[in-house]
């Protein structure tokens, strides 16, 4: 049986518990055995190791060294890690080698809650099968990336919140390869009830079964 971990903590408004018991739900009915820790500690244990996934939801907080570096040789040598929003984009902004390993950062969000369009641009990819560019409302992540990420999908910002990024592409949903892990990352989530809108829940359902080992 594939085993997972999530981590869950940091800042409140991103409802972090509420969410973690949504993607604890989605993976046990996906075959998973999961396990719910709050906060980072358990990132440093050895039993990472062991596990098919990690799923991080931990805005804003902080990463001890032993703990990153558990967890990165542990990605490293195959577990996978699948992370959604601020849980996982803004984590942990004084690591660069956890952004090394998420593949992104987030820097801002316009404008707050907004409309926008999320555009598949991979439709031939099987996390992507089946979903056309849909519209979304809440936070439209403005991130640096890392160039060598697999864009599965991608926002274009207007200038109506800050006019320098108008007609900007960024990306919204990717994979990547960490060592011999898998990585997903979906910007979409800000709250528990974004896991209502089909297209997102089955985005990251997709990816974190991709991700896991």
């Amino acid at each position: 049986m594939r085993e997972a971990l999530i981590v869950w903590g940091g800042w409140s408004g991103h409802e972090p518990q509420e969410c973690a018991e949504i993607i604890k739900t989605m993976l046990e009915e996906d075959g998973f055995k999961v396990y719910l820790e709050h906060g980072t500690e358990a990132l440093a244990d050895p039993s990472v190791h062991d596990l098919s996934l990690v799923v991080p939801i931990m805005t804003m907080s902080k990463i001890e060294k032993e703990e990153v570096k558990n967890l990165a040789t542990a990605i490293e040598s195959g577990v996978g890690i699948a992370g959604y929003h601020g849980g996982a984009g803004d984590a942990f902004r004084d690591s660069v080698d956890y952004q090394f390993i998420i593949g992104g950062q987030w820097v801002a969000h316009p404008g707050n809650i907004i409309d926008y369009t999320v555009n598949i641009t991979r439709p031939d990819d099987p996390l992507m099968e089946g979903i056309a560019d849909f519209p979304y409302t809440s936070e439209q992540y403005y991130m640096h990336v890392d160039p060598s990420n697999e864009v599965l999908a991608t926002t274009k910002f207007t200038g109506d919140h800050a006019y320098w990024i108008d007609g900007v592409v960024m990306p919204v949903v990717w994979k990547r390869k960490y060592g011999k892990g898998r990585v997903f990352y979906s910007s979409l989530g800000h709250q528990a009830k974004e896991f209502d809108v089909p297209q997102m829940k089955a985005i990251f359902r997709r990816g974190a079964n991709w991700a896991a080992r």
